[in-house]
C-alpha cells in the first residue's frame, strides 16, 4: 500500500505507474479516492488509513478508470466537480462495467442543490457528502456502504452457485460457505483421496464450523477446512497461480474428481468448483453409440478433452503409436478425417 506522499508522486509521474504497485492487503477493504485537490487527498487518505482501510488515489477521472481496470475496490469516494471529466461522467463510465454494479460510489460535492444531488444518484452514486468534508462522517458512510456491498456480492454468489458444487475458501483453506452439492462432493472427494494423504486429525480443530457443515464421523475436520491434499494444492495455486486444477485419478468407483479455482469471491476469499466425471459410464456410452471397442472409446473420450497422443498413452497405459492406430479405427467408424471433428462428435454426444 502506498503512503499519501508516494501516491501523489505516482500521479505526478515521479514514481512508476500503477501496474507496479505492490499487492494490496487481503484483510483490509480498499477505497479509491478521486479528487483533483492534493490537500483533500491527503486528509482523506490519512483518515481512512487510520480507520483500517487500504487507500488508492487518483487526481482525475481518467486516472480513476485506469486504476479500476487493475483492481475493483470496495468503494469509491468521488469528487463531483473536477476539470476535464467531472465526477458524474466518471461515475457513468464506472457503472457501465457490469463488474462494478455493486461498487458503492459516494460523491463529494459543495453543490447541495437538489439538481446536483439527483444527478449523482441518476448516474449510479449511492450517497454523497458535502465539502468541506467531515472525516468522521466520511468514515461512517463508507463503512455502511462497504458492508452492504459485500453482503450483496456474497448473496449474488450464493444464488448463482447454489445449484453447483461450489464453495468459498479463505487462503488458509478455511471454508466460509459451501453449497449442499459441494458438501456432498467434499465427502466423496475425501473418501477417494490417496491413502498417503495426511490424516484429517492433523488439521487445526479451533476453526469454526462453516454454516453448512458436515456430519460424517469419518471426516469431522473437513467441515471447517479443505481436506489436506486440496488445501496444499490451493496454497500452491495462491502462491504462484499455477496448477489451475487439481485432478484425482479414478479410484475404485471410476469417478474422476476435479477441483478448479474460478476466481475471487471477495478480497481474501476464492470460489472453488468441485466437479465429478464418471469416465467409466461415458466410455461405455461412446462405445455403444458409435460401435467402438472399449479401448477406442477411452481414446476418444480423452481426445475430446484435448489430450495429445502422448498424453492419452500415459493416461490409459499404451504407446503413442498404439493410440494413433486406435484413432485410425475411430475416424473410420465416425466417418471423419480429423481429430477436431472426432472430438466435436464426442463432446456433442456427452452433452446430450
Amino acid at each position: 500500500m502506498l503512503s499519501h506522499d508516494e501516491s501523489i508522486r505516482v500521479l505526478s509521474g515521479t514514481l512508476p505507474p500503477l501496474p507496479t504497485l505492490p499487492a494490496l492487503p487481503d484483510n483490509k477493504p480498499v477505497i479509491l479516492i478521486v479528487d483533483d485537490t492534493p490537500d483533500n487527498l491527503a486528509l482523506l487518505s490519512d483518515t481512512l488509513q487510520a480507520a483500517g482501510y487500504a487507500v488508492l488515489v487518483a487526481l482525475d477521472g481518467v486516472s480513476a478508470l485506469e486504476r479500476l481496470n487493475l483492481i475493483t475496490p470496495d468503494a469509491v469516494l468521488l469528487d463531483a466537480m473536477m476539470p476535464g471529466m467531472d465526477g458524474f461522467a466518471t461515475c457513468r463510465l464506472i457503472k457501465a462495467e457490469p463488474r462494478n454494479r455493486h461498487l458503492p460510489v459516494i460523491f463529494m460535492t459543495a453543490l447541495t442543490d437538489s439538481e446536483h444531488v439527483v444527478q449523482g444518484f441518476r448516474v449510479g452514486g449511492v450517497d454523497y457528502v458535502t465539502k468541506p468534508v467531515r472525516p468522521n462522517e466520511v468514515v461512517a458512510r463508507i463503512a455502511a456502504h462497504v458492508q452492504r456491498s459485500q453482503a450483496q456480492r456474497q448473496a449474488d454468489l450464493v444464488l448463482e452457485m447454489g445449484m453447483k458444487a461450489a464453495l468459498i475458501a479463505r487462503s488458509n483453506g478455511e471454508i466460509s460457505w459451501q453449497s449442499e452439492l459441494a458438501r456432498q462432493r467434499l465427502v466423496s472427494m475425501w473418501n477417494a483421496l490417496p491413502a498417503t494423504s495426511p490424516s484429517p486429525s492433523s488439521l487445526p480443530s479451533s476453526l469454526p464450523l462453516a454454516a453448512s457443515s458436515f456430519s460424517p464421523a469419518s471426516s469431522p475436520a473437513v467441515a471447517a477446512v479443505l481436506p489436506p491434499l486440496l488445501r496444499d494444492w490451493f496454497a500452491r495455486w495462491i502462491e504462484d497461480g499455477a496448477n489451475p486444477q487439481l485432478s484425482f485419478d479414478a479410484v475404485q468407483d471410476g469417478v474422476r474428481r476435479v477441483a478448479r479455482v474460478l476466481g475471487r469471491a471477495t478480497r481474501g476469499d476464492w470460489v472453488i468448483l468441485l466437479e465429478e466425471f464418471d469416465d467409466a459410464t461415458q466410455t461405455i456410452d461412446l462405445a455403444s453409440r458409435f460401435g467402438l471397442t472399449a479401448r477406442e472409446a477411452e481414446v476418444l473420450l480423452w481426445l475430446s478433452r484435448g489430450k495429445t497422443n502422448r498424453d492419452i498413452g500415459e493416461i490409459i497405459g499404451m504407446a503413442p503409436r498404439t493410440v494413433n492406430k486406435h484413432l485410425e479405427h475411430i475416424f473410420a467408424k465416425l466417418n471423419v478425417e480429423t481429430r477436431a471433428a472426432a472430438a466435436a462428435i464426442a463432446v456433442h454426444a456427452s452433452s446430450r
